[in-house]
């Protein structure tokens, strides 16, 4: 008979009293007493979980956003471009987790559903973040945050910063005679595309050996934007298979608003490009 293994013999720390552990680290006992359901059904966990882990995600990737729009805007691309690339992969993952949530059937999610009242996901502060971040600003969607001043003034000194497109926006210009309705715009409105920038952004992809840091910034750019509708489509279809076309909880249309989203383009020039090369 063999002798179970003692992972002590080789050098294992197995006390901690006292001492930083794993737990501790990371604060589990916060963390995983954080999932109070409000039924005894069982798929409701699933829900809780489905969005908690969303929004750690989207916090990480409100940390890299941050960081990659500070590094742009101290000509530090080649620093930005990793940042960019982790958040295409934060989106990813966050893609994954839609395939989790649509084993939850409609009778399922029904057996719960009048426990969440009001709230949806629509009303995640975080999301919006992002959104404002990247530049779909709309200051209408302020109105949900209005009853968190600390979240409401967040979200109102984001859209005072140039959105991380009006920071690539600045970087081209570097390069490229850029009209001053683009580079001085209001910066809390929504950007409108412009000629003269696809005109700009042509020519990257014309010469890239001339542009090979634009391009490259360029592609981030789009690699990110391609997993952001990718995890919108997902968000719709999965909307759709479990509640079909019944209003949110939050009172918008449900599937019809989040249609109406995936028609929203992040940075416009970028992909209307590719017709005329």
């Amino acid at each position: 008979m063999s002798t179970p293994y003692d992972p002590a013999k080789e050098g294992a720390q197995m006390s901690f009293d006292g001492r930083m552990s794993y737990g501790d680290y990371l604060s589990l006992d916060m963390l995983l007493n954080a999932q109070k359901t409000w039924t005894n059904t069982h798929d409701e966990m699933l829900f809780i979980i489905q969005h908690q882990t969303s929004e750690l995600w989207m916090r990480l990737a409100i940390h890299e956003l941050t960081a990659a729009r500070a590094r742009l805007l101290a000509n530090k691309p080649h620093e930005a471009f990793k940042m960019l690339a982790r958040v295409a992969r934060i989106f990813e993952q966050l893609n994954s987790a839609w395939d989790v949530l649509r084993t939850m059937t409609p009778s399922d999610y029904s057996a719960f559903r009048d426990e969440l009242g009001q709230s949806s996901g629509f009303q995640s502060h975080q999301y919006r973040q992002i959104e404002f971040m990247l530049g779909n600003r709309n200051k209408a969607m302020l109105r949900p945050h209005a009853h968190r001043p600390d979240v409401l003034a967040m979200l109102e000194e984001e859209l005072s910063q140039p959105s991380l497109y009006d920071v690539a926006l600045k970087t081209l210009g570097q390069r490229f005679d850029l009209p001053k309705e683009v580079l001085n715009r209001n910066l809390s409105e929504a950007y409108t595309p412009h000629p003269a920038v696809e005109a700009a952004w042509s020519e990257v992809y014309r010469n890239t050996e001339a542009h090979w840091d634009l391009y490259e910034l360029a592609e981030k750019l789009v690699d990110f934007e391609d997993y952001f509708r990718r995890w919108r489509f997902n968000h719709v279809t999965t909307v759709e298979r479990v509640i079909g076309f019944k209003r949110g909880t939050g009172g918008t249309g449900g599937v019809s608003y989040l249609k109406r989203m995936l028609e929203v383009e992040l940075f416009p020039e970028l992909w209307h490009l590719r017709t005329a090369l």
